[in-house]
C-alpha cells in the first residue's frame, strides 16, 4: 500500500502541466472526499434519503 504522500504525488503528476494550484488542491480534496464517502458506505455509516430529508427540514431557516 502506498503512503499518503505517494498517493498525493501520483494524483498531482496525473494533472495537466498547466493546472493551477487551486485546481490541483480541488482535485486532491475531491478524491479524498470520495474515498471517505466510500469508506463510510462500506462501514454502514450512511443514512437513507428519507432521513436526510427529515434532517434538512429541521434546519433553522
Amino acid at each position: 500500500m502506498n503512503t499518503a504522500k505517494e498517493e498525493m504525488a501520483k494524483i498531482i503528476e496525473e494533472q495537466p502541466d498547466d493546472s493551477t494550484y487551486d485546481e490541483i488542491l480541488r482535485e486532491l480534496a475531491f478524491i479524498r472526499m470520495v474515498e471517505r464517502g466510500l469508506a463510510d458506505s462500506k462501514a454502514n455509516r450512511t443514512i437513507s434519503n428519507e432521513e436526510l430529508k427529515k434532517r434538512i427540514k429541521a434546519w433553522p431557516k
